[in-house]
Protein backbone atom coordinates (compact mmCIF):
# COMPACT_ATOMS: atom_id res chain seq x y z
CA UNK A 1 0.00 0.00 0.00
CA UNK A 2 1.55 3.26 -1.07
CA UNK A 3 1.97 6.38 1.39
CA UNK A 4 -1.10 8.29 -0.66
CA UNK A 5 -3.98 5.22 0.07
CA UNK A 6 -2.50 4.37 3.98
CA UNK A 7 -1.90 8.00 4.86
CA UNK A 8 -3.37 11.59 4.19
CA UNK A 9 -2.48 14.92 4.64
CA UNK A 10 -3.98 16.49 7.62
CA UNK A 11 -5.15 20.20 7.55
CA UNK A 12 -6.64 22.01 10.51
CA UNK A 13 -9.18 24.58 10.44
CA UNK A 14 -11.95 24.97 7.55
CA UNK A 15 -11.99 28.75 6.99
CA UNK A 16 -10.99 30.22 3.86
CA UNK A 17 -7.00 29.32 4.09
CA UNK A 18 -7.85 25.08 5.45
CA UNK A 19 -10.80 25.08 2.33
CA UNK A 20 -8.43 26.44 -0.48
CA UNK A 21 -5.43 23.79 1.05
CA UNK A 22 -7.93 20.68 1.03
CA UNK A 23 -9.14 21.75 -2.32
CA UNK A 24 -5.46 21.70 -3.92
CA UNK A 25 -4.66 18.58 -2.33
CA UNK A 26 -7.81 16.84 -2.73
CA UNK A 27 -8.45 17.91 -6.60
CA UNK A 28 -5.15 16.71 -7.59
CA UNK A 29 -5.93 12.40 -6.55
CA UNK A 30 -4.14 12.83 -2.80
CA UNK A 31 -6.22 11.84 0.40
CA UNK A 32 -6.43 14.83 2.90
CA UNK A 33 -8.70 14.97 6.14
CA UNK A 34 -10.05 18.42 6.56
CA UNK A 35 -10.63 19.68 10.29
CA UNK A 36 -13.35 22.15 11.33
CA UNK A 37 -14.38 22.29 15.37
CA UNK A 38 -17.51 23.50 14.14
CA UNK A 39 -20.87 22.81 14.89
CA UNK A 40 -19.17 21.31 18.08
CA UNK A 41 -17.61 24.19 19.45
CA UNK A 42 -17.51 27.92 17.76
CA UNK A 43 -15.03 30.83 18.08
CA UNK A 44 -16.51 34.22 19.56
CA UNK A 45 -16.88 35.36 16.06
CA UNK A 46 -18.29 32.46 14.14
CA UNK A 47 -21.83 31.81 13.63
CA UNK A 48 -22.39 29.47 10.80
CA UNK A 49 -21.59 25.85 10.80
CA UNK A 50 -20.41 26.00 7.40
CA UNK A 51 -17.22 26.18 6.33
CA UNK A 52 -15.54 28.94 4.94
CA UNK A 53 -17.60 31.52 6.69
CA UNK A 54 -16.57 35.22 6.49
CA UNK A 55 -16.96 36.35 10.06
CA UNK A 56 -16.44 40.62 9.36
CA UNK A 57 -17.11 42.20 6.14
CA UNK A 58 -18.49 40.26 3.27
CA UNK A 59 -16.46 42.18 0.35
CA UNK A 60 -12.81 40.70 -0.62
CA UNK A 61 -11.71 43.98 -1.67
CA UNK A 62 -10.84 45.43 -5.04
CA UNK A 63 -11.11 43.29 -8.07
CA UNK A 64 -9.30 46.10 -10.52
CA UNK A 65 -6.54 43.99 -12.36
CA UNK A 66 -4.46 46.58 -12.09
CA UNK A 67 -4.72 47.21 -8.39
CA UNK A 68 -2.73 44.87 -5.98
CA UNK A 69 -6.05 43.07 -4.23
CA UNK A 70 -7.08 42.85 -7.87
CA UNK A 71 -3.66 41.19 -9.03
CA UNK A 72 -3.55 38.69 -6.26
CA UNK A 73 -7.49 37.64 -7.05
CA UNK A 74 -6.05 37.34 -10.61
CA UNK A 75 -3.40 35.19 -9.79
CA UNK A 76 -5.51 32.80 -7.32
CA UNK A 77 -7.94 32.25 -10.43
CA UNK A 78 -5.34 31.22 -12.66
CA UNK A 79 -4.03 28.51 -10.02
CA UNK A 80 -8.04 27.24 -10.04
CA UNK A 81 -8.83 28.37 -5.81
CA UNK A 82 -11.72 27.36 -4.78
CA UNK A 83 -12.44 30.21 -3.04
CA UNK A 84 -12.13 32.89 -6.37
CA UNK A 85 -14.92 30.53 -7.79
CA UNK A 86 -17.44 30.26 -4.84
CA UNK A 87 -16.64 34.33 -4.94
CA UNK A 88 -17.27 34.46 -8.78
CA UNK A 89 -20.73 31.75 -8.27
CA UNK A 90 -21.90 34.46 -5.55
CA UNK A 91 -21.12 38.02 -6.39
CA UNK A 92 -23.11 40.51 -5.14
CA UNK A 93 -23.15 44.60 -7.15
CA UNK A 94 -20.04 46.52 -5.02
CA UNK A 95 -18.90 48.47 -7.76
CA UNK A 96 -15.05 47.78 -8.18
CA UNK A 97 -14.88 45.35 -4.87
CA UNK A 98 -15.71 41.70 -5.40
CA UNK A 99 -18.44 41.09 -2.51
CA UNK A 100 -20.58 38.32 -2.19
CA UNK A 101 -23.62 36.73 -0.24
CA UNK A 102 -22.52 35.28 2.75
CA UNK A 103 -24.57 32.35 3.30
CA UNK A 104 -24.35 31.20 -0.50
CA UNK A 105 -20.47 31.64 -0.69
CA UNK A 106 -20.07 29.43 2.19
CA UNK A 107 -22.59 26.56 0.97
CA UNK A 108 -20.98 26.73 -2.00
CA UNK A 109 -17.28 25.85 -0.87
CA UNK A 110 -18.75 23.09 1.41
CA UNK A 111 -20.44 21.18 -1.47
CA UNK A 112 -17.64 21.49 -3.05
CA UNK A 113 -14.96 20.12 -0.84
CA UNK A 114 -17.53 17.59 0.31
CA UNK A 115 -18.50 16.21 -3.39
CA UNK A 116 -14.55 15.42 -3.95
CA UNK A 117 -14.02 11.49 -2.95
CA UNK A 118 -10.66 12.57 -1.67
CA UNK A 119 -11.37 14.81 0.71
CA UNK A 120 -12.67 13.72 4.63
CA UNK A 121 -14.48 16.69 6.86
CA UNK A 122 -14.23 15.91 10.02
CA UNK A 123 -16.38 17.87 12.62
CA UNK A 124 -13.79 17.88 15.67
CA UNK A 125 -11.83 19.93 17.76
CA UNK A 126 -8.09 19.48 17.28
CA UNK A 127 -6.02 19.96 20.32
CA UNK A 128 -2.99 18.12 19.05
CA UNK A 129 -0.76 18.05 16.12
CA UNK A 130 0.55 14.80 14.81
CA UNK A 131 4.49 15.10 14.54
CA UNK A 132 4.74 12.14 12.03
CA UNK A 133 2.17 13.50 9.67
CA UNK A 134 2.09 16.04 7.08
CA UNK A 135 0.17 18.58 8.95
CA UNK A 136 -1.21 21.85 7.25
CA UNK A 137 -2.48 24.15 10.34
CA UNK A 138 -5.05 26.92 9.13
CA UNK A 139 -6.09 28.08 12.46
CA UNK A 140 -7.83 31.48 12.09
CA UNK A 141 -7.14 34.52 14.34
CA UNK A 142 -9.17 33.33 16.81
CA UNK A 143 -8.50 30.10 17.34
CA UNK A 144 -9.44 27.73 20.33
CA UNK A 145 -7.41 28.23 22.91
CA UNK A 146 -6.59 24.43 23.02
CA UNK A 147 -5.08 24.47 19.95
CA UNK A 148 -3.52 27.66 20.51
CA UNK A 149 -1.61 26.28 23.31
CA UNK A 150 -0.34 23.66 20.90
CA UNK A 151 0.60 26.09 18.49
CA UNK A 152 2.47 27.85 21.09
CA UNK A 153 4.87 24.32 21.88
CA UNK A 154 5.26 24.17 18.31
CA UNK A 155 6.65 27.53 18.03
CA UNK A 156 7.49 29.00 21.32
CA UNK A 157 5.43 30.72 23.11
CA UNK A 158 7.51 34.24 22.89
CA UNK A 159 6.86 33.43 18.96
CA UNK A 160 3.01 33.55 19.35
CA UNK A 161 1.58 36.80 19.07
CA UNK A 162 -2.41 37.11 20.68
CA UNK A 163 -2.82 40.99 19.71
CA UNK A 164 -2.24 43.18 17.07
CA UNK A 165 -0.86 46.67 17.45
CA UNK A 166 -0.45 48.25 13.80
CA UNK A 167 0.67 51.43 13.02
CA UNK A 168 -0.31 52.83 9.68
CA UNK A 169 1.78 52.65 6.44
CA UNK A 170 2.09 54.67 4.01
CA UNK A 171 3.19 55.28 0.23
CA UNK A 172 6.52 57.27 0.41
CA UNK A 173 5.78 58.64 -3.32
CA UNK A 174 2.53 60.11 -1.63
CA UNK A 175 4.57 62.35 0.65
CA UNK A 176 6.20 65.86 0.53
CA UNK A 177 9.58 65.41 1.74
CA UNK A 178 10.42 69.58 1.98
CA UNK A 179 8.30 69.46 5.25
CA UNK A 180 10.48 66.36 6.67
CA UNK A 181 14.13 65.77 7.52
CA UNK A 182 15.91 62.68 7.82
CA UNK A 183 17.45 61.97 11.56
CA UNK A 184 17.94 59.35 14.31
CA UNK A 185 17.84 60.04 17.39
CA UNK A 186 20.54 61.28 19.33
CA UNK A 187 22.73 60.99 16.46
CA UNK A 188 24.14 64.29 14.87
CA UNK A 189 24.53 62.39 11.70
CA UNK A 190 21.87 59.49 11.35
CA UNK A 191 19.37 59.47 8.12
CA UNK A 192 17.32 56.15 9.88
CA UNK A 193 13.81 57.99 10.58
CA UNK A 194 12.21 60.66 8.00
CA UNK A 195 10.68 63.17 10.45
CA UNK A 196 8.10 65.45 10.24
CA UNK A 197 8.42 68.56 13.02
CA UNK A 198 5.62 70.51 13.90
CA UNK A 199 5.17 73.53 16.00
CA UNK A 200 3.24 73.95 19.19
CA UNK A 201 -0.27 75.06 17.16
CA UNK A 202 0.37 72.19 14.83
CA UNK A 203 0.41 69.82 17.53
CA UNK A 204 -2.24 70.96 19.07
CA UNK A 205 -4.87 71.34 16.35
CA UNK A 206 -3.68 67.44 15.36
CA UNK A 207 -4.36 66.78 19.36
CA UNK A 208 -7.97 68.15 19.26
CA UNK A 209 -8.82 66.61 15.94
CA UNK A 210 -7.74 63.73 16.98
CA UNK A 211 -9.35 63.90 20.02
CA UNK A 212 -12.82 64.17 17.89
CA UNK A 213 -12.08 61.97 15.88
CA UNK A 214 -14.56 58.32 15.95
CA UNK A 215 -13.39 55.30 16.71
CA UNK A 216 -14.37 51.61 15.25
CA UNK A 217 -16.67 49.73 17.94
CA UNK A 218 -15.04 47.18 20.07
CA UNK A 219 -16.34 43.59 18.92
CA UNK A 220 -18.33 41.41 21.59
CA UNK A 221 -15.54 39.19 22.10
CA UNK A 222 -12.31 42.02 22.33
CA UNK A 223 -11.94 43.74 25.43
CA UNK A 224 -11.14 47.80 26.04
CA UNK A 225 -8.33 46.33 28.17
CA UNK A 226 -5.47 47.25 26.39
CA UNK A 227 -1.64 46.46 26.65
CA UNK A 228 -0.20 49.91 28.06
CA UNK A 229 2.41 48.97 25.37
CA UNK A 230 -0.16 48.83 22.28
CA UNK A 231 -2.33 51.76 23.36
CA UNK A 232 -4.40 53.20 20.54
CA UNK A 233 -2.95 56.86 19.99
CA UNK A 234 -6.36 58.55 20.71
CA UNK A 235 -6.21 56.70 24.06
CA UNK A 236 -3.15 58.53 25.11
CA UNK A 237 -3.90 61.89 23.64
CA UNK A 238 -7.22 61.15 26.18
CA UNK A 239 -4.52 61.47 29.12
CA UNK A 240 -3.73 64.40 28.78
CA UNK A 241 -2.76 67.67 25.96
CA UNK A 242 1.21 66.66 26.30
CA UNK A 243 0.84 62.81 26.71
CA UNK A 244 1.52 62.04 22.72
CA UNK A 245 4.60 64.69 23.47
CA UNK A 246 6.06 62.04 26.01
CA UNK A 247 5.26 59.45 24.04
CA UNK A 248 4.62 58.73 20.11
CA UNK A 249 5.30 62.19 19.14
CA UNK A 250 8.25 63.02 21.27
CA UNK A 251 10.52 65.33 20.12
CA UNK A 252 13.91 64.68 22.40
CA UNK A 253 17.32 63.94 20.74
CA UNK A 254 15.96 65.40 17.40
CA UNK A 255 17.48 68.41 16.19
CA UNK A 256 15.42 69.72 12.84
CA UNK A 257 18.65 69.91 10.66
CA UNK A 258 17.33 73.19 8.26
CA UNK A 259 17.10 75.01 11.46
CA UNK A 260 19.48 73.21 14.33
CA UNK A 261 16.67 73.78 16.91
CA UNK A 262 14.45 70.83 18.62
CA UNK A 263 10.69 71.19 17.36
CA UNK A 264 7.98 71.36 19.50
CA UNK A 265 6.43 67.74 18.70
CA UNK A 266 7.49 65.38 16.10
CA UNK A 267 6.14 62.24 13.66
CA UNK A 268 8.68 59.75 13.25
CA UNK A 269 8.73 58.07 9.75
CA UNK A 270 10.60 54.44 9.57
CA UNK A 271 11.25 52.77 6.68
CA UNK A 272 9.17 49.27 5.73
CA UNK A 273 11.38 48.08 2.88
CA UNK A 274 14.88 48.85 1.62
CA UNK A 275 14.39 51.39 -1.28
CA UNK A 276 12.00 54.02 1.00
CA UNK A 277 8.63 52.77 -1.34
CA UNK A 278 6.54 52.20 2.13
CA UNK A 279 7.10 53.83 5.26
CA UNK A 280 5.72 53.28 8.79
CA UNK A 281 4.25 55.86 10.98
CA UNK A 282 5.64 55.18 14.54
CA UNK A 283 3.55 54.68 17.36
CA UNK A 284 0.73 55.41 15.05
CA UNK A 285 -1.70 52.52 16.35
CA UNK A 286 -5.52 53.13 16.19
CA UNK A 287 -8.77 52.08 16.73
CA UNK A 288 -9.94 55.05 14.71
CA UNK A 289 -12.07 54.14 11.41
CA UNK A 290 -10.03 53.99 8.46
CA UNK A 291 -11.83 57.18 6.85
CA UNK A 292 -10.88 59.23 10.69
CA UNK A 293 -6.96 57.88 10.44
CA UNK A 294 -7.29 59.10 6.30
CA UNK A 295 -8.75 62.61 8.06
CA UNK A 296 -7.10 63.39 10.83
CA UNK A 297 -3.49 61.94 9.49
CA UNK A 298 -3.56 63.69 6.93
CA UNK A 299 -3.68 67.00 8.50
CA UNK A 300 -0.14 66.25 9.63
CA UNK A 301 2.83 68.23 7.45
CA UNK A 302 3.73 66.43 4.56
CA UNK A 303 1.07 64.55 4.47
CA UNK A 304 -2.04 66.00 2.69
CA UNK A 305 -1.65 63.87 -0.25
CA UNK A 306 -0.82 60.72 1.72
CA UNK A 307 -1.68 56.89 0.34
CA UNK A 308 -2.57 54.81 3.00
CA UNK A 309 -1.12 51.40 1.87
CA UNK A 310 -2.34 50.08 5.28
CA UNK A 311 -4.20 51.81 8.45
CA UNK A 312 -3.75 51.52 12.10
CA UNK A 313 -5.57 48.94 14.27
CA UNK A 314 -5.10 47.35 17.74
CA UNK A 315 -7.46 44.09 18.07
CA UNK A 316 -7.31 40.66 18.94
CA UNK A 317 -5.19 38.30 16.64
CA UNK A 318 -3.56 35.05 16.68
CA UNK A 319 -0.20 34.85 14.57
CA UNK A 320 3.08 33.60 14.78
CA UNK A 321 6.65 35.23 14.23
CA UNK A 322 7.00 33.71 10.63
CA UNK A 323 9.73 35.46 9.73
CA UNK A 324 11.91 33.27 12.27
CA UNK A 325 9.75 30.02 12.08
CA UNK A 326 8.65 29.52 8.40
CA UNK A 327 10.60 28.43 5.34
CA UNK A 328 9.70 29.68 1.68
CA UNK A 329 7.58 26.75 1.64
CA UNK A 330 5.65 27.35 4.60
CA UNK A 331 6.67 24.73 6.19
CA UNK A 332 8.47 25.08 9.65
CA UNK A 333 11.96 25.35 10.16
CA UNK A 334 12.05 22.95 13.14
CA UNK A 335 9.54 20.32 11.71
CA UNK A 336 9.09 20.22 7.80
CA UNK A 337 6.33 17.97 7.74
CA UNK A 338 3.84 21.09 9.32
CA UNK A 339 2.90 24.08 7.45
CA UNK A 340 0.97 27.02 8.00
CA UNK A 341 -1.22 28.66 6.10
CA UNK A 342 -3.81 31.74 6.39
CA UNK A 343 -3.87 34.99 8.52
CA UNK A 344 -2.00 32.96 11.27
CA UNK A 345 1.03 33.63 9.20
CA UNK A 346 0.84 37.20 9.35
CA UNK A 347 -1.05 38.17 5.76
CA UNK A 348 -3.95 40.30 6.33
CA UNK A 349 -7.29 39.88 4.39
CA UNK A 350 -9.57 37.27 3.55
CA UNK A 351 -7.87 37.04 -0.28
CA UNK A 352 -4.25 36.49 1.55
CA UNK A 353 -4.94 34.25 3.76
CA UNK A 354 -6.81 32.38 0.36
CA UNK A 355 -3.24 32.35 -0.78
CA UNK A 356 -1.35 31.07 2.01
CA UNK A 357 -3.48 28.15 2.36
CA UNK A 358 -3.59 27.61 -1.89
CA UNK A 359 0.74 27.82 -1.34
CA UNK A 360 0.40 25.61 1.77
CA UNK A 361 -1.80 23.05 0.09
CA UNK A 362 0.80 22.43 -2.97
CA UNK A 363 3.88 22.41 -0.74
CA UNK A 364 2.43 19.92 1.54
CA UNK A 365 1.21 17.97 -1.60
CA UNK A 366 4.71 18.12 -3.02
CA UNK A 367 6.52 16.72 -0.03
CA UNK A 368 4.10 13.63 -0.08
CA UNK A 369 5.22 12.89 -3.47
CA UNK A 370 8.52 13.65 -2.72
CA UNK A 371 8.91 16.22 -5.55
CA UNK A 372 10.07 19.82 -5.12
CA UNK A 373 8.09 22.87 -5.85
CA UNK A 374 10.26 26.31 -5.63
CA UNK A 375 8.00 29.18 -4.41
CA UNK A 376 6.14 31.72 -6.60
CA UNK A 377 8.84 34.57 -8.25
CA UNK A 378 8.28 37.85 -5.63
CA UNK A 379 7.24 40.13 -8.90
CA UNK A 380 3.96 38.05 -8.34
CA UNK A 381 1.25 39.11 -5.21
CA UNK A 382 1.43 35.61 -4.18
CA UNK A 383 5.56 35.63 -4.22
CA UNK A 384 5.48 39.24 -2.46
CA UNK A 385 3.55 37.80 0.56
CA UNK A 386 5.73 34.87 0.65
CA UNK A 387 8.76 36.73 0.70
CA UNK A 388 7.69 39.14 3.05
CA UNK A 389 6.21 36.88 6.07
CA UNK A 390 9.62 34.25 5.39
CA UNK A 391 12.22 37.44 5.59
CA UNK A 392 13.65 38.17 8.42
CA UNK A 393 12.05 41.65 9.88
CA UNK A 394 12.96 43.50 13.29
CA UNK A 395 9.14 44.35 14.11
CA UNK A 396 7.09 41.51 12.33
CA UNK A 397 3.41 42.74 12.08
CA UNK A 398 0.53 41.44 9.25
CA UNK A 399 0.24 43.05 6.39
CA UNK A 400 -2.32 42.78 3.24
CA UNK A 401 -1.35 42.50 -0.29
CA UNK A 402 0.26 46.41 -1.67
CA UNK A 403 2.38 47.02 -5.09
CA UNK A 404 4.75 48.38 -1.96
CA UNK A 405 5.66 44.33 -1.38
CA UNK A 406 6.46 43.69 -5.05
CA UNK A 407 9.95 44.67 -6.51
CA UNK A 408 10.42 48.00 -8.48
CA UNK A 409 9.61 47.96 -12.34
CA UNK A 410 12.70 48.13 -14.54
CA UNK A 411 13.56 49.40 -17.87
CA UNK A 412 13.21 45.28 -18.98
CA UNK A 413 9.92 45.58 -17.41
CA UNK A 414 8.81 48.49 -19.37
CA UNK A 415 10.36 47.89 -23.09
CA UNK A 416 7.08 46.16 -24.47
CA UNK A 417 4.27 48.33 -22.97
CA UNK A 418 3.89 49.34 -27.14
CA UNK A 419 4.94 53.17 -27.92
CA UNK A 420 5.94 56.47 -25.93
CA UNK A 421 9.27 57.16 -24.36
CA UNK A 422 11.22 55.01 -21.66
CA UNK A 423 10.69 56.52 -17.78
CA UNK A 424 13.76 58.17 -16.78
CA UNK A 425 15.90 56.20 -14.30
CA UNK A 426 15.20 56.34 -10.64
CA UNK A 427 16.66 59.01 -8.79
CA UNK A 428 17.51 56.63 -6.17
CA UNK A 429 18.87 53.95 -8.25
CA UNK A 430 17.20 51.17 -6.49
CA UNK A 431 17.86 47.95 -7.77
CA UNK A 432 14.89 45.50 -8.74
CA UNK A 433 14.90 42.47 -6.46
CA UNK A 434 16.96 39.35 -7.84
CA UNK A 435 18.05 41.34 -10.94
CA UNK A 436 20.54 44.06 -12.13
CA UNK A 437 18.46 46.13 -13.44
CA UNK A 438 17.71 49.77 -11.90
CA UNK A 439 14.37 50.62 -10.82
CA UNK A 440 12.26 53.07 -13.48
CA UNK A 441 9.86 55.77 -12.51
CA UNK A 442 6.23 55.16 -14.28
CA UNK A 443 3.41 57.13 -14.18
CA UNK A 444 1.22 56.19 -11.70
CA UNK A 445 -1.54 55.27 -13.85
CA UNK A 446 0.46 52.90 -15.97
CA UNK A 447 1.95 51.39 -12.87
CA UNK A 448 -0.59 48.74 -11.76
CA UNK A 449 -1.43 47.72 -14.89
CA UNK A 450 2.91 46.86 -15.64
CA UNK A 451 2.94 45.04 -11.92
CA UNK A 452 0.19 43.11 -13.27
CA UNK A 453 1.81 42.10 -16.56
CA UNK A 454 4.81 41.02 -15.16
CA UNK A 455 3.24 39.02 -12.43
CA UNK A 456 0.97 36.88 -14.42
CA UNK A 457 3.87 36.12 -16.42
CA UNK A 458 6.16 34.52 -13.55
CA UNK A 459 2.68 33.07 -12.57
CA UNK A 460 2.90 31.14 -15.70
CA UNK A 461 5.99 29.62 -14.70
CA UNK A 462 4.90 28.66 -11.64
CA UNK A 463 2.22 26.67 -13.19
CA UNK A 464 4.54 24.69 -15.78
CA UNK A 465 6.05 23.15 -11.55
CA UNK A 466 2.34 21.45 -11.76
CA UNK A 467 2.79 18.58 -9.31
Amino acid sequence: MNRQESTPIIVIGGGLAGSEAAWQIGRRGYRVQLYEMKPQRFSPAHKSPLLAELVCSNSLGSDIPKSAPGLLKAELRALDSLIMAAAVANRVPAGRALAVAREGFSAFVEEKLAACPHIEIIREEVTGVPKNAIVVIAAGPLCSEALAAEIAKLTGAAHLHFYDAISPIIDGESLDYSRMFWASRYEADGSDYLNIPLSKEEYEAFHRELSMAESVPLHDFESPRYFEGCLPLEVIASRGIDTLRFGAMKPVGIRDSRSNEQPYALVQLRREDAAGRLFNIVGFQSKLKWGEQKRVFSQLPGLRNVVFVRFGAVHRNTFIASPLLLTEKLALRSNGNIFFAGQITGVEGYVESTAMGLLAGLNALALARGKDLPPPSPVTATGALIRYITSWQRDFQPMGINFGLLPPLTEGDVRGRGGGDMPKVSASGAQAAGGSLPAVKVRKSERGALYAQRALAALADFSQNEI
